[in-house]
């Protein structure tokens, strides 16, 4: 007879990391009397998808004869990296510990967001333990400031735990140091009590399977396995920021120059970027009106700094198509004007990085006063119409998105002529788009209005094979890096567009989409859907969508039942008929072994033992 202990949570002090004693799990293994035998760390993902074991394994024997098992996890993202095993190894646990420091207020606020929902979701009513461990440094009120991270710091007082203890119905215990009175008495008195709990339920349930297993002498009903674990999919990592980012750069599809008469060189730019952060532009290219914003200091702001030059030529200006070019806009300061350069790379990385912004400038200007100056008036630029500007101090202030996200976004401008300057003819309708976006977020576009192509001269240009809806998703896509396709059709629309202009994270998203959609399927709404399978998993190979092919046909395979009734199971080639009937769920095997069980049952004229 065994116990499994499941031990979740870190106890260690994230700020004394360096006389941080040995774990409570590891300490009470070693101290307690009843507990003898050696612990080892063992990889419990037998897949090898991830670097690090998802838990540590400790065996030991207690009580003489009973097999202690423990699998302690003290990290999340760790224990989120491979769900499947996360998930079983507590669904089969007999006594769980949660566990953290009582000076460490991100590990208490990991255990409570994080482990306890999965915990609850379990709901196998096992006992749970709540330790909390070490004694409290700094008992004093942390900030409230919503901006202020100082009360990372601070102490999880015994009120919070008592709180989470009564939400999961567990035993809460305070740990003040991990010595032989804490670990051997405290702590191994409650866990020890409630092993001795689980031997005797386990004992009961033993006893309790014997006398059916002992009323019922024929054949044992056969044993239906596990089906295989399903491919996984990694999505790719998004380079929305860094494509934009190159655009400026890259000097192409330039549509405004910046210049000031007594700086020597000219800024390129591209409205549609400047635009999407600030207000401020809009007003300058005449996006919107002053009406429109309503906010005198976005006003002030664009009439102090820029104004639009309608002369012929200017000093320094490139040689630019006479059809169409850029436009140029004056910087009334100077000193504004010479770090424009600077404060143009931080608007298009994503407006967020001020630290480095400051620097640069720093570097240029060296009088303080000088940098101030211009700092404030890019605060200006990018404020919030009929907000106080919340960018004071640019060195607290680190959002962990670029401004454009929560402030005016691209997508204001998705499928609208405001500054459009390429229109996609689309079955009869007419898209407008903007070239700067299109050739920083895909490679194939950027290739056709940069290269000796009809398109590259072309305003209007024809879009075949691709239905106004699906192109509009796809341009979602480039103008905001997210997209939300209707269904399952819509996403594999989609996906042969990405496949079509070498947009390879789309493809990954609406590959991710359909598995997900699928996934969610109950076994009955897969029987009845009038969606082919197998025609997906044709257009998947033939778009080479290797991972969603290989996906799809493990799932054909896992839900063989359903989908060898259905007609379309015919079209399978060769080659996927037999990985189809090779890796089948359930197996050949066991529905004969079934088949004989039933056919002895009704022989017998007994009742069966499973059902």
């Amino acid at each position: 007879m065994s116990i499994h202990i499941v031990a979740l949570g870190n106890e260690g002090d994230a700020f004394h990391q360096d006389s941080r004693p040995s774990g409570l799990i590891r300490t009470y293994l070693g101290r307690s009397p009843l507990v003898s035998g050696d612990e080892s760390s063992l990889l419990l993902n037998a897949a090898g998808t991830v670097a690090r074991p998802v838990f540590t394994e400790y065996q030991a024997s207690a009580f003489g004869n009973v097999k202690l098992v423990v699998h302690d996890c003290p990290v999340w993202d760790i224990f989120d990296s491979d769900w499947y095993t996360s998930q079983n190894l507590i669904g089969g646990a007999d006594i769980i510990v949660i566990k953290y420091n009582v000076n460490d207020k991100f590990s208490f606020h990991e255990v409570k967001d994080n482990y306890i929902p999965v915990i609850k979701r379990a709901s196998n009513s096992v006992p749970v333990i709540i330790a909390a461990v070490g004694t409290r440094q700094n008992e004093e009120l942390p900030c409230t400031c919503p901006l202020c991270t100082s009360d990372r710091g601070s102490c999880v007082s015994t009120t919070e735990g008592i709180q989470l203890a009564k939400e999961l119905g567990a035993t809460y215990l305070e740990l003040h140091s991990l010595d032989d009175f804490y670990i051997g008495k405290y702590f191994g008195g409650v866990l020890e009590y409630f092993m001795i709990q689980t031997l005797n339920q386990k004992t009961s349930e033993k006893m309790r399977k014997r006398k059916m297993t002992n009323s019922f002498h024929g054949i044992r009903p056969p044993q239906l396995e596990q089906p295989e674990k399903m491919p996984v999919l990694k999505a790719e990592a998004s380079h929305y920021h860094s494509d934009l980012n190159n655009l400026l750069f890259c000097c192409q599809c330039v549509d405004v120059v910046f210049y000031h008469p007594e700086v020597t060189g000219i800024v390129e730019a591209h409205k549609i970027v400047l635009c999407a952060v600030s207000h401020v532009f809009m007003l300058l290219f005449n996006v919107k009106s002053p009406t429109d914003i309503q906010d005198p200091s976005i006003v002030r702001t664009t009439q102090d700094l820029f104004a639009i030059n309608r002369d012929a030529v200017f000093p320094g200006a490139s040689q630019e198509s006479s059809s169409n070019p850029p436009l140029r806009v004056t910087v009334k300061d100077a000193l504004f004007c010479s770090c424009l350069s600077d404060i143009l790379r931080f608007i298009y990385s994503g407006a967020f990085q001020w630290e480095e912004l400051e620097e640069d400038i720093r570097r240029k200007l060296k009088d303080s006063g000088d940098v101030s100056s211009v700092i404030e008036k890019v605060k200006c630029i990018l404020k919030t119409p009929g907000k106080i500007n919340c960018l004071r101090n640019c060195k607290t202030y680190q959002a962990r998105k670029p401004l454009w996200f929560y402030n005016t976004s691209l997508k204001f401008f998705l499928n609208k002529p405001m500054l459009a300057d390429v229109v996609f003819e689309i079955q009869g309708a007419t898209v407008p788009a903007h070239r700067a976006i299109l050739v920083a977020r895909c490679e194939v576009m950027a290739a056709m209005f940069n290269g000796n192509y009809m398109e590259a001269k072309s305003v209007l240009i024809p879009v075949y094979g691709v239905s106004k809806e699906t192109f509009l998703s796809f341009l979602e896509y480039l103008y905001t890096d997210s997209c939300c396709p209707a269904g399952i059709l819509q996403a594999m629309c989609l996906l042969i567009c990405a496949e079509m202009y070498q947009v390879s994270r789309l493809q990954h998203i609406c590959e991710l989409f359909i598995i997900t959609q699928l996934q969610s399927m109950p076994s009955r709404e897969l029987a009845s859907m009038n969606l082919d399978i197998v025609d997906l998993l044709k257009k998947a190979k033939f778009h080479h969508s290797d991972c969603l092919s290989t996906w799809l046909l493990h799932f054909i395979a896992t839900n063989y039942l359903i989908f060898s009734q259905k007609p379309e199971f015919q079209d399978l080639s060769v080659e996927e008929r037999s990985f189809v009937e090779k890796h089948r769920w359930p197996s050949n095997m066991y529905l004969k072994q079934l088949a004989e069980y039933r056919k002895y049952v009704h022989s017998r004229k007994c009742r069966c033992s499973v059902m």
